[in-house]
């Protein structure tokens, strides 16, 4: 449980964020770690505890099909807008903001990222 709040003051700190209405989503450089790191943020606002973790897991399931570059933290705040989305849009719209800070990796083998 320390990790998310380790990773939100050194991440808000840098302020190297991107955002829509439904996400926001912080990025730092981290070269001592050889793999991406990331957290995410459900606000009480948006629901009972099962439509947070509905949300939480879907996140989860959405980052875990992204070819994210390795030595990044990442910090993933979500919106109450988020509600009327389905999986689908919700995929996208983190996608697009992924791409936005370079995090996605072009090709499976391939180290360089979108430009």
């Amino acid at each position: 449980r320390l990790l998310p709040q380790i990773l939100k003051k050194i991440l808000l700190k840098n302020r190297k964020y991107s955002s829509n209405s439904f996400f926001t989503v912080y990025k730092k450089n981290n070269p001592e770690t050889s793999h991406f790191r990331y957290a995410m943020s459900v606000n009480k606002k948006i629901g009972h505890a099962v439509v947070r973790n509905r949300l939480k897991r879907q996140i989860r399931a959405i980052i875990r099909e992204f070819n994210i570059i390795n030595n990044v933290d990442i910090f993933i705040i979500v919106r109450n807008k988020i509600l009327n989305l389905s999986f689908e849009e919700i995929k996208k719209q983190l996608e697009d903001l992924f791409k936005r800070q370079k995090l996605i990796k072009k090709g499976e083998n391939d180290d360089s990222i979108y430009q």
